[in-house]
């Protein structure tokens, strides 16, 4: 069998990733407009796709950024118009979680942290975060399906460590 090109491996991923994009804004025209936009981006970088590395797992994180720049832009462009007398709506926090200090990490920092571990731990754990269930990641890597499961937890347990500083509960 010959290698899939870097076309067909998109392709074959369209479906999954037409999913995903649902679950992401549960709408029909936003979910087809966030694939439109993976597709064209994962097209756009194709020279910085390395072949040794997951692809789905790779598409499914420019889709998940793609979705959370926008979402991002989206609410630091809403309009907000208090027709209260006291100004009230205006006084009252605007928080959106993203862009304060207790708020939620950037993926640059998760992702970050998480290409620091090995690839034995890694690797799985990337998998496991793009969709894929267990048994597919065990057999990807040829590895007791126990073990896969095993390094997971593992790799939850060493980004909590990792990102402890950034905890405010």
């Amino acid at each position: 069998m010959g290698t899939t090109t870097f076309q067909e491996k998109l392709l074959s991923v369209q479906r999954n990733l037409l999913n995903f994009a649902y679950t992401l804004t549960t709408n029909r025209e936003d979910a087809y407009d966030l694939l439109q936009d993976t597709t064209l981006k994962a097209l756009d970088n194709e020279d910085k796709y390395v072949d040794n590395v997951n692809f789905k797992g790779w598409v499914f994180t420019i889709m998940r950024n793609l979705f959370i720049n926008k979402y991002r832009a989206t609410v630091r462009s809403a309009v907000v118009i208090d027709r209260s007398d006291d100004l009230y709506h205006l006084n009252l926090s605007q928080e959106s979680g993203f862009e304060s200090p207790e708020g939620a990490l950037s993926t640059i920092e998760i992702n970050a942290a998480i290409n620091r571990f090995s690839d034995d731990y890694r690797v799985p754990f990337s998998m496991f975060i793009a969709g894929y269930k267990y048994a597919e990641i065990a057999e990807h890597m040829d590895l007791p399906l126990g073990t896969v499961k095993s390094r997971i937890f593992l790799a939850r347990q060493k980004l909590k460590s990792a990102l402890a500083d950034y905890r405010y509960d």
